[in-house]
């Protein structure tokens, strides 16, 4: 500690401001050690339970009935245990499962989420293209494009290449088999793609000619591409 001290107090060609000795370890303030986090364990759990009034009665029951019978089997499984029931009420015109509304009207986390997803998702398919591979569907301004089969499989093909020029033949090849009474030619598969672009509207430049060569998939900043779990992978070029 001497050698720190003599050091500060040693004169300097330049005056040094602000600068005071170090006090003695002894007094030095200790640094707080970070206090462990303790460990997660389970307090309860939460069972949501999908039935509307009309099912049960089909069932022959009601969801009072329902709710005491449960509250009755964990009294006698677990005397200690304390139960907090609450009802889902959500408007009769609600679709989906009744289980997810009851989630969601509950406020569970993950279906909370996973609703905030799928919001998400939608303000974004309403703004341009998506081109969802793992779907098989592509959305133009919010609405599902009437894509035949075949017209998203030549969209996905290009899209899975993009970046490359693909060439005609290699189209009707890839696409159709030899023995198809449907196949088309090479000068024929620009029947196909004008159909496919007709139902692109004013995105339809996402497929784009190159003249004498063939066809190539131009994403922009309005188009996007969704791959998900499983869907082919991208070959860019």
């Amino acid at each position: 500690m001497s050698n720190v001290t003599a050091f500060l107090d040693r004169p300097a060609a330049t005056p040094v401001r602000h600068l005071r000795p170090l006090p003695p370890l002894a007094e030095q303030t200790p640094v707080a050690a970070a206090a462990p986090r303790p460990q997660a364990a389970p307090r309860g759990f939460a069972l949501y339970v999908g039935i509307d009034e009309l099912k049960a009665a089909v069932d022959g029951v009601s969801l009072p009935v329902l709710v005491d019978a449960l509250r009755r089997t964990i009294a006698e499984l677990a005397p200690s245990a304390e139960t907090y029931a609450a009802v889902a009420l959500a408007p009769q015109q609600a679709g989906g499962r009744d289980i997810d509304v009851v989630r969601l009207a509950l406020h569970e986390p993950a279906a909370v989420a996973r609703t905030k997803a799928h919001s998400d998702e939608q303000a974004e398919a309403a703004r341009g293209v998506v081109v969802d591979i793992s779907r098989k569907r592509v959305i133009i301004d919010g609405e599902s494009a009437a894509l035949t089969f075949k017209e998203f499989e030549l969209l996905q093909y290009l899209v899975l290449r993009e970046g490359r020029t693909i060439e005609r033949a290699e189209l009707v090849s890839s696409l159709w088999d030899a023995d198809d009474a449907d196949a088309p030619g090479e000068r024929t598969i620009d029947v196909h793609v004008r159909r496919l672009r007709s139902k692109l509207g004013a995105f339809q430049d996402i497929v784009r000619t190159v003249r004498g060569v063939g066809y190539r998939f131009d994403r922009h900043a309005d188009v996007s591409v969704r791959y998900g779990a499983g869907a082919p992978s991208p070959d860019r070029f």
